[in-house]
């Protein structure tokens, strides 16, 4: 028995990212979520197959989807069409905002805006059930994707999880549900569901509201066990990680992971800033990640994500930016404001798009790099929007080689050793060169601006 091969191609070529609409999609119901060597959720062949396809039509990674709904582009045109403004950064949109909910604020990972756009959802009526990260109780896992119908219950999933889910048991279960659904993913996941809609029309009802968490990539469940490792607590006897601890003294990235031990019971911390740069370096994060080109999540009606700009930064209550990509998502913000549940400014994109620029460079303009080397070994790529290779400056090319390299490596230590101080050991060398060359493009980049040209040829031409 074999997977139907392009969905088999998606798991070989590492570009699967778990979200699970394969095994809802598959007429067989022969695959199931199972997780693999390197701490993601991966489909397996539990059954017999009847190699019809379908579930390749639901991949985010498809390398080869119809001409409708072949990028994020064709897939917005279908989905947004009340989202009257474009920017090539952020695709379609309404509205641009940042701030926070007076109600959740101090209970969320950021500025509660999630919750409170949940919460206004059921109270509505808009939707009866939401689909989102809750505490697993599953062996062997520490969250997963769960039903919630009421507000008491949506509280419970308030914070960010850097955790690897899937979507696969909760949307098994989406037609047994009376009444319609809203559903919280990170890009990819979201993309997922919008060509599941497009397949199944009946899911476009069913599904009323998607909200968007921006992601700095998809992090291995080997991830949780190097923090836990480094707050104290061995890998295997952590319980309950928190990622997203506020330190509301300090500043908003100024924040914590803790988890407990259930050898005493007692939580145990550790601030994130002294670990050094756990995004930016790719450390444990999923290959497939590095071939996704959506920074702000542009396929869901809300793209919520972290206030990395100033002055929000300075608050360590939390912030969030927000991106209103339907009518409904605009009036939910607009009425929130109205009623003084919401404290909300609009935001210039300019400033938002520069927050994200790490994002950009890394997901946009350095992707065409990493697809053509990727290309070389034969592997298959789907459709991208951006190629930019040619214009990609020669240390930016060595920047994102030892970011793949970093990526797959910090896997394969983490494997072998499962041990924090051997692998702080093994990846300091390459982690300490990647921070060098960064330095060195920083100051290559400040130094050979536009304007800085400029000065200098009017000097020469003095």
């Amino acid at each position: 028995m074999n997977i139907p091969k392009v969905i088999d191609d998606v798991v070989k070529n590492n570009l699967c990212i778990g979200c699970g609409l394969c095994v809802y999609k598959c007429p067989s119901k022969a695959l199931e979520m199972k997780w693999d060597e390197n701490g993601f959720l991966i489909p397996v062949l539990t059954g017999n197959c009847d190699l019809i396809g379908d579930c390749i039509t639901v991949c985010p990674f498809n390398p080869f989807p119809e001409k409708e709904v072949e990028t994020e582009n064709e897939l917005a045109e279908l989905f947004l069409k009340n989202a009257t403004l474009t920017d090539p950064k952020i695709g379609k949109y309404l509205g641009v905002y940042a701030g926070y909910s007076e109600e959740f604020r101090l209970t969320s990972s950021s500025g509660g805006v999630a919750t409170f756009i949940l919460t206004d959802l059921l109270e509505r009526g808009i939707v009866n059930h939401i689909f989102s990260v809750k505490e697993s109780s599953a062996q062997g896992a520490h969250y997963e994707y769960a039903i919630s119908n009421n507000k008491e219950e949506l509280l419970a999933t308030s914070k960010t999880k850097y955790y690897p889910v899937t979507l696969a048991s909760v949307f098994l279960k989406i037609h047994e549900l009376e009444g319609n659904v809203a559903i919280v993913g990170v890009a990819c996941f979201i993309k997922a569901i919008r060509l599941a809609q497009f397949n199944e029309p009946a899911l476009k009802d069913k599904i009323q509201f998607l909200v968007g968490i921006i992601c700095g990539g998809v992090k291995s469940s080997f991830y949780t066990e190097y923090l836990s490792e480094k707050a104290g607590v061995p890998s295997k006897s952590c319980f309950k990680p928190s990622y997203r601890i506020k330190d509301f003294k300090s500043t908003a990235g100024d924040y914590s992971f803790g988890c407990y031990s259930n050898i005493d019971n007692k939580k145990k911390t550790i601030k994130m800033n002294p670990l050094g740069d756990m995004w930016g370096t790719g450390l444990f994060k999923s290959n497939a990640c590095d071939f996704c080109d959506d920074v702000t999540t542009e396929l869901a009606d809300i793209s919520l994500g972290d206030a990395w700009l100033d002055p929000f930064i300075k608050d360590g209550e939390g912030t969030n930016i927000i991106i209103t990509r339907s009518t409904l998502a605009e009036k939910i913000i607009t009425d929130g404001i109205k009623l003084k549940k919401i404290q909300i400014e609009q935001l210039p994109i300019k400033k938002l798009t520069s927050s994200l620029g790490g994002a950009y460079n890394h997901r946009q303009t350095g992707q065409s790099y990493r697809i053509k080397r990727i290309l070389k070994t034969g592997y298959l790529m789907p459709p991208k929007r951006f190629d930019n290779d040619n214009k990609l400056a020669y240390d930016l090319r060595i920047i994102q080689f030892l970011r793949m390299n970093i990526r797959k490596m910090s896997l394969n230590v983490w494997r072998d050793e499962r041990n924090a101080l051997i692998f702080d050991r093994r990846m300091r060398s390459q982690l300490n060169l990647l921070k060098k060359i960064t330095k060195l493009s920083h100051y290559r980049r400040a130094i050979f601006t536009k304007d800085f040209v400029k000065k200098i040829m009017r000097k020469i031409i003095r």
